[in-house]
């Protein structure tokens, strides 16, 4: 079956669509906190809502095998539908934190039904190729998460109303074009079901293990400075009293990762995911070091800091993916994936946590300093891959 060209701008214009949901209540929070009288916490509170629904969600589409069982391009649709649908939901419901998180949580939860089934979804049409298309996919993931940002920013007095309402429309048109211009691929292949045995297995393969503590190491920065970033500029435009548009540079920031994911997966047909992913890792590692410093920096060389962790926090994602999935046991491929997806969500829930609670305490120039163990660790857990090309 030959390929039509139109399937992966496709697949990647649905990926950015319905991820656009994953930060849609970070991007009006301020609003919300006003209009709602939420406390400073519920930044923290709503990003780690959607993080613990994406952790169900994923384990329970997994256990139940939803993906294999039903057409992926129609779970895709139908996830795009109920998360635009509990993304929409913010504008009908009464004031207050419990509603506002349910919602979130539930916008997670569908999120398990776009983000990894657009995964599968490229792999029914790519053989060859497919890791570059999974960077593409990644990078559309990123522009999606970043998304909400630039929405908030076209104008200083655009209602929040609007934000959810444009975010929500948008997910529903990307879930319409995933259902009817994307048909099943020619290698579409069905998975074997969740098995919880795989928990006590899976790790005891070395290369396994070394690929994922490495993501875990990543997992443990990624998201907690995604969610903090329009936090570090207010917090920078204060302090050196100039006007920035934060939500513009929130979106850039974000988005950056995109040539990251790209660029990454272009190099690793070289050299290897490995290498790729430690050298990403450690320019990040190196960012949280030096951000209390490049805090005190002029604009012009902070914001070109900020773009530059934006490109390598994220660039190595795909190639962490890349190595789980060549390292996981073959009987257990997606139970393993499944098991570290969700062991990494998880621990992106700690960092945020961790991040809001000393945020009042040391100031937001130091809090990502808290964030470089993860990069260090995950360095160290990548060593025995390193030298050589043993992803192939």
């Amino acid at each position: 079956m030959t390929r039509p060209p139109r399937i992966l701008p496709l697949i990647i214009f649905s990926q950015f669509t319905g991820t656009s949901l994953w930060f849609a209540g970070n991007a009006v929070i301020g609003d919300l906190q006003l209009a709602w009288g939420l406390g400073s916490q519920s930044l923290a509170y709503v990003t780690s809502a959607v993080q613990l629904g994406f952790i169900c969600g994923t384990l329970l589409f997994a256990i139940l095998v939803i993906a294999d069982r039903f057409s992926p391009r129609r779970v895709f649709f139908c996830c795009s539908l109920a998360g635009a649908l509990a993304n929409g939901a913010l504008l009908m419901v009464p004031p207050g934190l419990e509603t506002l998180l349910l919602l979130r949580f539930a916008t997670g939860f569908f999120l398990a039904g776009i983000y990894p089934v657009g995964m599968k979804i490229a792999a029914g049409w790519y053989q060859q190729g497919l890791g570059r298309a999974l960077g593409y996919l990644v990078g559309a993931l990123v522009v999606g998460t970043a998304f909400p940002h630039l929405i908030r920013s076209s104008g200083a007095e655009l209602p929040w109303q609007q934000v959810i309402a444009g975010v929500s429309i948008l997910a529903l048109g990307g879930g319409f074009a995933m259902l009817l211009a994307v048909p099943d691929g020619p290698h579409l292949s069905s998975g074997s079901a969740f098995n919880s045995r795989a928990l006590g297995l899976v790790f005891r393969s070395g290369r396994f293990r070394a690929s994922a503590f490495g993501y875990f190491g990543h997992m443990w920065e990624l998201y907690t400075l995604w969610a903090f970033i329009p936090v570090l500029l207010l917090a920078y435009t204060i302090n050196h009293e100039i006007s920035l548009n934060v939500p513009f540079w929130s979106f850039l920031a974000i988005a950056a990762g995109f040539i990251g994911c790209v660029a990454g997966g272009v190099i690793s047909n070289r050299v290897g995911s490995a290498p790729v992913a430690a050298i990403q890792l450690a320019v990040s590692g190196l960012c949280c070091l030096l951000s209390p410093f490049l805090f005190e920096a002029a604009p012009l060389p902070f914001l070109a800091f900020l773009l530059l962790w934006g490109v390598t926090v994220v660039g190595d994602s795909p190639q962490f993916s890349a190595l789980n999935a060549a390292y996981a046991p073959r009987a257990y491929v997606g139970s393993a994936l499944t098991i570290v997806n969700s062991i990494g969500f998880l621990i992106t829930v700690f960092s945020i946590q961790l991040a809001s609670s000393i945020l009042p305490l040391i100031g937001a120039q130091y809090i990502f300093l808290l964030l470089l163990p993860g990069p260090v660790a995950g360095l160290l857990a990548l060593r025995p891959l390193l030298g050589g090309r043993p992803d192939g």
